[in-house]
């Protein structure tokens, strides 16, 4: 970018810089990725009687830049001010602007001029309208413009399952991907994603297999998406895979890829590896400081993670609330009140971060484990926020370990008023006057609880066996193994009461010798 300053400054002293082609052709470098757009607005300012080229140029680079409402702006400008008319590759700029903008409905103005102008089948400007649609979540209109059964390019496919997966149609998203004429990299990578997305982890790794077989090469994005189902399902060894995969491909160790590495051993419980990977990549960014940060403090290494939160302050890198929030979770897993007070104020004065709900939350739990009940009650009651039934089941939590029926009353009132579906606060509160031995009080909880048809979801585990995740919900019999599985837990189950009964008269016996003695 230097060296083309110094080449649009030689221009200018020559009067060069009013020819329209030298100076459409400094805009045009100023206004790719490789340039800066700002520089390019100037240039375009300067410019007399811009033809569609230069008004095309500069919209498009707004439309790829952090300011796309400019690229929104020039478009109206053009039409009021210029008599160059906008034509068909002024338009696909202008639709991905709104995308970026989440503004369809406006673009849907857009989209009318266009029908009346007959541009509508044209492929390019058909593509980002389908864009537009289905990136804001405006799937009917989406639909209507495309068309499953006409021949549509990748492109438009690719917008559609993008589209459908990020709104939560997983199902359609899969059935239009095995219908694609063909895939690219990008269909791959838009389903892998579009299911971890969704929760459905277990058949992401499975299309990756798939994507492999195809002998498609997975792009960093696929890695990331990969690592992140792997983290959610607690499976080492396909992380471990995984991580091998892309250390023998050569794919590039970003700090998006170390972050998900990172995230993904922490989450398996592996954090001595957590720490290696982030003490050894070869480039961090702030997300990556996070991730080990938090992982520490939710691995029993709160000491450290704290430790490496006062490494980043005196890093290139300005810890922001991802930061403390890692911190804070640190605090309150180590019971340090003290230290929690200090971070949260830092927080605010120092750095002018205003805490955020799970902040809140952070300080009501170390307060409540360290039995300041009151104080973490007037924390909640004077937030400029509004509590929600998490930081009042927390609060709830602290009361059943200390005890304190009165203001665990108050708090399981707020966690029943804020989801009167979710059965946290009939069963924590059941919990607290079971601890304080009032067991007639209990039952009528979980009375209440039935009486209203609120079911308590039953708990789930993962493990991994032999490199595949297996998933157990309490009382569940739908695995495939569950009969040898019971058989083996009665075996057990007796051998525990044998020995349970032997040890009794063990006891007995020992008891009666001693006072013979």
């Amino acid at each position: 970018m230097k060296d083309l300053q110094k080449i649009h400054a030689h221009l200018i002293k020559t009067g060069l810089a009013n020819d329209t082609v030298a100076a459409s052709r400094v805009l045009a470098f100023c206004a790719s990725p490789a340039g800066d757009i700002n520089y390019a607005y100037m240039v375009f300012r300067h410019i007399h009687n811009p033809n569609l080229f230069i008004w095309n140029t500069i919209i498009r680079g707004f439309s790829n830049s952090s300011n796309p409402e400019a690229a929104i702006s020039l478009f109206i400008d053009m039409l009021v001010t210029s008599t160059v008319q906008p034509q068909r590759l002024t338009y696909p700029s202008v639709f991905k602007a709104y995308a970026q903008l989440g503004l369809a409905h406006d673009g849907a103005q857009l989209h009318g001029r266009v029908v009346k102008l007959g541009l509508e089948s044209d492929q390019f400007v058909r593509n980002t309208i389908i864009h537009m649609y289905s990136n804001c979540g405006l799937l009917s209109e989406a639909r209507r413009v495309f068309d499953e059964d006409l021949d549509f390019d990748i492109v438009a496919w690719n917008s559609m399952i993008m589209g459908l997966s990020k709104c939560g149609e997983v199902g359609e998203s899969r059935r239009l991907f095995d219908k694609m004429p063909q895939r690219n990299s990008i269909s791959w990578n838009s389903m892998i994603g579009g299911s971890v997305r969704n929760g459905m982890y277990t058949e992401a790794l499975d299309l990756f297999g798939e994507m492999q077989k195809q002998k498609i090469k997975p792009s960093e994005f696929t890695m990331v998406s990969l690592l992140n189902a792997s983290a959610q399902l607690g499976a080492i060894r396909q992380g471990e895979w995984i991580h091998e995969y892309i250390r023998k491909n050569h794919i590039q160790l970003n700090p998006i890829v170390v972050t998900a590495i990172i995230n993904m051993y922490s989450k398996c419980g592996s954090i001595e590896k957590a720490v290696h990977v982030f003490e050894a990549a070869p480039r961090t960014g702030l997300s990556c400081w996070n991730s080990i940060i938090m992982g520490l403090a939710t691995n029993g290494c709160e000491e450290e993670a704290i430790e490496l939160f006062s490494r980043l302050k005196s890093s290139s890198f300005v810890p922001d609330d991802v930061s403390f929030l890692g911190v804070l979770t640190a605090c309150s897993h180590s019971g340090m009140v003290e230290k929690a007070r200090k971070y949260f104020s830092v927080m605010r004065e120092t750095y002018r971060i205003a805490p955020s709900i799970k902040h809140y939350s952070c300080m009501v739990d170390v307060l409540g484990r360290a039995g300041l009940l009151e104080e973490a009650e007037k924390l909640i009651d004077g937030m400029p926020l509004k509590a929600d039934a998490i930081i009042w089941g927390s609060l709830l939590s602290s009361c059943r370990k200390h005890r304190d029926i009165e203001m665990a009353k108050r708090a399981a009132k707020h966690v029943i008023e804020l989801d009167p579906s979710d059965c946290c606060g009939y069963v924590l509160m059941s919990n607290v006057y079971a601890a304080s031995s009032q067991f007639e009080e209990a039952m009528r909880e979980r009375l209440s609880m039935k009486g209203q048809k609120i079911e308590k979801e039953p708990g789930c585990s993962l493990i991994e066996v032999d490199g595949e995740v297996h998933e157990f919900i309490a009382g569940g019999r739908l695995h495939q193994k569950a009969p040898e599985i019971y058989s083996l837990l009665n075996g057990l189950g007796f051998m525990l009461e044998r020995n349970a009964t032997d040890y009794a008269e063990l006891a007995a016996y020992q008891i009666m010798e001693k006072s013979n003695y």
